[in-house]
């Protein structure tokens, strides 16, 4: 490869998953950085992943080095040392804890998205939280630095055995859902029979999430918010006792999950965004509300919220306190003072946030590695 251009090795097995989740938004939003950054062309890039045919991902627009193997195969040999990453390149890039290790003179980076197995085991299986625990292992070992979203994730990592000079903190970006698609959050909303003013929480539906207590403080809080107002949950079905099944309940509307213009509708038309999970390594929904100029509440556990700068750009409440969260209920969606405030601090951090401002912040870790 030439000295000038140092290369960089892509893997995003993330996005050849069912539900790529918040690890395919990360790496979906990365890799539209970079394109944003043309006037930085220190690099070449490839994408390395699974083979499938045709590859939805072609729309990148960057060379793929496909392995003929099924997704599921490929991570396993990569947990197992079967397969290393593809020679060549002076820099492999993970997205998640899925990676290969890296060939001689390859350096390794390893985006790590949280430690929430560690701190709250019951966020994941007992399967998962085995595979997390080895998989960090290899890191550990391999990796010559790591990504994290957040100084709450860099700390977790440091007390795990990493190196904090390694560790590197870049914030997420906030710009990419598409233009909101109203009228199909109307037909979305109306075929679950809303009508009106709603609030809106957006999530994964699992343990973690803790839709349990927001669904019994929005209870609480129910007949006192304006219009009694119902609470619309979309998301896709993760596990355990946060499944479809705990999205019930008077006023409680599950849409299930939705196309990206969709839910950019769905932020847009809501009159408050809450988000109260246990545990989060960043937070993006936060940001994707306030992006669109709704008001937000969110639990103290989410950095994308608590690290900002400045005034609170959220309503913060304790996500152990359904008495809190049903406060901050009423208050983010009956309290039009504190709305406006809320919305101009949360707009003000959301163009902040940028995909580009991420990828360059990448691209300056890659060219000190290269």
């Amino acid at each position: 490869m030439s000295t000038s251009h140092p290369s960089v090795l892509l893997v995003v097995e993330q996005l050849r998953r069912a539900v790529p989740g918040g690890i395919g938004t990360y790496t979906r939003g990365l890799l539209g950085g970079l394109r944003r950054c043309r006037d930085d062309d220190r690099f070449t890039f490839e994408l390395h992943a699974s083979h499938v045919e045709p590859d939805p991902l072609a729309d990148l627009g960057l060379p793929m080095r496909a392995v003929h193997l099924d997704s599921r195969v490929l991570t396993r040999a990569w947990d197992l040392g079967l397969m290393r990453a593809p020679a060549g390149f002076d820099v492999v890039h993970g997205v998640s804890l899925a990676s290969p290790a890296p060939r001689e003179r390859e350096r390794l980076v390893v985006m790590v998205h949280d430690l929430a197995w560690r701190s709250h085991p019951e966020s994941t299986t007992r399967r998962g939280r085995r595979w997390h625990e080895a998989a960090l292992r290899r890191a550990l070992r391999r990796a010559a630095a790591f990504v994290v979203p957040s100084a709450a994730v860099r700390a977790d990592l440091v007390a795990a055995g990493a190196d904090a000079t390694k560790v590197r903190v870049i914030a997420e970006g906030a710009d990419h859902l598409p233009e909101p698609d109203r009228p199909g959050a109307s037909a979305a909303l109306r075929a679950c029979g809303v009508e009106g003013p709603y609030l809106l929480t957006v999530s994964t539906l699992e343990p973690r999430k803790n839709l349990g207590r927001l669904l019994q403080a929005y209870r609480a809080a129910r007949p006192s918010l304006p219009a009694a107002m119902p609470l619309v949950v979309a998301g896709p079905t993760g596990w355990g006792d946060a499944g479809a099944g705990i999205v019930q309940g008077e006023g409680v509307v599950a849409v299930g999950h939705v196309g990206a213009a969709t839910l950019s509708g769905l932020y847009a038309g809501a009159a408050a965004f809450v988000y109260v999970p246990l545990a989060e390594g960043f937070g993006l929904p936060p940001l994707e509300a306030m992006a669109a100029g709704t008001p937000v509440g969110a639990s103290s556990a989410v950095p994308s919220v608590t690290e900002a700068q400045g005034e609170p750009p959220a309503l913060v409440v304790d996500a152990a306190d359904v008495a809190g969260i049903a406060t901050a209920l009423g208050r983010v969606a009956g309290d039009r003072e504190l709305a406006g405030s809320l919305v101009a601090r949360g707009a003000t951090l959301a163009r902040a946030r940028t995909w580009e401002a991420t990828a360059r912040a990448h691209l300056e870790l890659w060219g000190e590695l290269a």
